[in-house]
């Protein structure tokens, strides 16, 4: 297997409020800091899917200079354009799937990805309309099965990887949805009540650079997680109280 110079996430799961999307490339490098690299905010007014803002972004970084190792994302990116598109750059993925997509171990004979028999290992299909990828299935603990497809640029590579790369890039793939999250709880994305456009895009911006900045402390080691210097705060906030209540009460 080649080196992995980095990962491409891609999710939009994260609605801040009614009417607007976020949707996010987050770039992790070799030593495992995350950050996003390319965003959009989803305008209908736009004449464009989510789907087209994927490419577009990935268009333009890959403009930048930056290579890849792997582009990963949720099913809703899965579509064969996008696959098609992600092959043509010449990138490896591993993105979920819907149960539903249609796939054949012999040729001509298709069935559905959530009838295969799949083992720890994967198993090598064809996927209609696009060609040879390798399928894995991921058993969560609320019960939930979802499937995921491996494509390598070298079809060698493609036949030599097993769970363990899949669950490195699975594992890396949590982290957007750990990212989302802390958007929301630590960058304040979803608290604003500015009404206009550009007010709007830069209460976002500056959000986003305020995960970026806690990602780089947390790299530096300055903090031990994301959440460390919000819960420090609120220590220091509760304690200042605390005290200040105290000598109140000891005045009177």
């Amino acid at each position: 297997m080649s080196e992995f110079i980095g990962y491409f996430w891609s999710g939009n799961k994260h609605k801040t409020i009614k009417g607007i999307n976020l949707i996010t490339l987050l770039y992790t490098d070799p030593n495992g800091v995350s950050v996003p690299l390319n965003y959009r905010l989803y305008d209908k007014g736009d004449n464009l899917s989510k789907n087209d803002y994927f490419r577009m972004m990935l268009s333009e970084v890959l403009a930048w200079g930056l290579r890849p190792a792997y582009v990963t994302g949720d099913s809703w990116y899965s579509s064969k354009d996008n696959l098609k598109f992600l092959r043509k750059q010449e990138l490896g993925f591993m993105m979920g799937i819907a149960k539903n997509r249609q796939v054949s171990i012999i040729k001509g004979q298709y069935q559905s990805v959530e009838s295969l028999e799949i083992g720890e290992n994967g198993i090598i299909v064809h996927l209609k309309e696009f060609g040879k990828v390798k399928v894995f299935k991921k058993h969560f603990k609320n019960g939930m099965i979802r499937f995921y497809i491996l494509f390598c640029q070298d079809t060698q590579d493609l036949n030599a990887t097993d769970k363990t790369l899949f669950v490195q890039l699975k594992a890396t793939h949590w982290i957007i949805e750990c990212y989302h999250r802390a958007l929301k709880q630590l960058c304040g994305i979803n608290k604003f009540i500015v009404r206009k456009s550009e007010a709007i895009l830069t209460h976002f911006f500056s959000s986003l650079r305020a995960f970026i900045k806690l990602e780089l402390m947390r790299a530096k080691e300055l903090i031990d997680n994301w959440y460390q210097l919000q819960r420090e705060l609120s220590l220091e906030v509760n304690r200042n109280f605390i005290v200040e209540q105290i000598k109140l009460n000891l005045k009177s």
